[in-house]
């Protein structure tokens, strides 16, 4: 049986390497830096477009990492419409969608506010809705009980699985949390809050204090930190989605350290370069919204229906896939005869072309813009 870092003597005394981690941290705040300049530049009205960009792929990512696939049109109403901005053509979310939303929302907009286990029960709660997780009835909005059993995480088919990690037993999670809590709430001046974000996601993590949604939380608990860095509830990246990316990295990592010392300087120098990497992201976004703001101002002056001006912004949001007169006619809830003849009229106009042929379907794309 390996022995779990939560197992140790001096849990949860975390050591690392500071001088080794000093550049890679230097490197990673400056870029950090960087990023927020840029976007301050965009103006109120893009750098909102940016944020919902940013957490719709939040939300969206960090369910995949947990094999979970949400509609990205309904996480972007939600979003949009907590935010204040435009929700025309968007579908209304489902209740669960809206609990994911919620949590996120709650962990970036009140970043300065103290971290609970009364606020941390209502992220649970808001994520299972319905107190099951798929088909299984769980313990909602408090710790987890021993009654299952101890919990493992484990891959594989039944009777040939893997355990990865074992948490600590439910009779230590009242104390547990305290400690983690009373830490995370703690001005601690010689902790850099990047750093501090890292920390607080492994720790967190390890505790594993719920029967399902530890993950979701752990990442909603580093934004809210790394928010707390910035000292804006603005999100320009998403360790989310970075993480999705790399989701193989991310568990190998995990699993390595939390069956290790408690020395995790490897677990923070991957922390750290995932951040990075999740700062590359950062520039397609803000890069997508510049596209998006420069086509409407470069054809202010011309008419477009509603059918087209929605299914053009979800061009330009990210559309999965491609676009054809099917999808178009679904999407905008018309016939496919109405469809056809937005899609000729904009490609008359030399907004939509037609992509190289390829299958049954022609397919259509926007235009580059000079």
């Amino acid at each position: 049986m390996p022995t779990y870092i939560h197992e140790l003597k001096d849990w949860p005394q975390f050591k690392w390497d500071q001088s080794g981690l000093a550049q890679q941290l230097a490197t990673a705040r400056h870029r950090q830096g960087r990023l927020l300049g840029r976007m301050e530049g965009l103006g109120f009205r893009l750098r909102a477009e940016a944020t919902l960009r940013t957490l719709s792929e939040e939300v969206v990512k960090s369910s995949e990492i947990e094999g979970e696939n949400l509609d990205r049109d309904q996480v972007r109403s939600s979003l949009a419409r907590r935010l204040g901005m435009d929700v025309a053509g968007l579908p209304p979310a489902d209740r669960h969608v809206e609990g994911i939303v919620e949590m996120i929302l709650d962990a970036t907009e009140k970043y300065a506010d103290p971290l609970t286990d009364e606020r941390l029960f209502g992220w649970h709660a808001a994520l299972f809705p319905t107190g099951r997780s798929g088909i299984r009835r769980i313990t909602v909005g408090a710790w987890r009980t021993g009654a299952a059993g101890p919990m493992q995480v484990v891959s594989g088919p039944e009777g040939r699985q893997r355990v990865h990690f074992e948490a600590p037993d439910a009779s230590r999670l009242d104390h547990e949390m305290r400690a983690f809590l009373d830490w995370f709430n703690s001005n601690i001046q010689a902790l850099d809050p990047v750093l501090k974000s890292g920390i607080a996601h492994l720790w967190f993590v390890t505790i594993h204090p719920f029967e399902d949604g530890n993950g979701r939380i752990a990442r909603a608990i580093a934004d809210q930190q790394l928010a707390r860095s910035e000292n804006s509830e603005q999100r320009f990246y998403s360790m989310s989605a970075q993480i999705r990316q790399e989701r193989n990295a991310y568990y190998d990592i995990l699993e390595a350290t939390q069956k290790g010392d408690l020395d995790i300087t490897p677990w923070l120098e991957w922390y750290l370069g995932c951040l990075e990497r999740a700062f590359g992201g950062a520039e397609t976004i803000s890069g997508s919204v510049l596209i998006k703001a420069k086509f409407w101002e470069l054809h202010a002056g011309e008419a477009f229906n509603g059918r087209q001006r929605q299914l053009l912004n979800r061009l330009m949001d990210g559309f999965e896939g491609k676009l054809n007169s099917s999808k178009w006619a679904k999407i905008a809830k018309t016939s496919q005869d109405t469809a056809g003849r937005d899609i000729d009229d904009l490609v008359k106009r030399g907004i939509l072309v037609k992509d190289a042929a390829g299958g049954r379907s022609t397919s259509y794309s926007l235009a580059e813009m000079d």
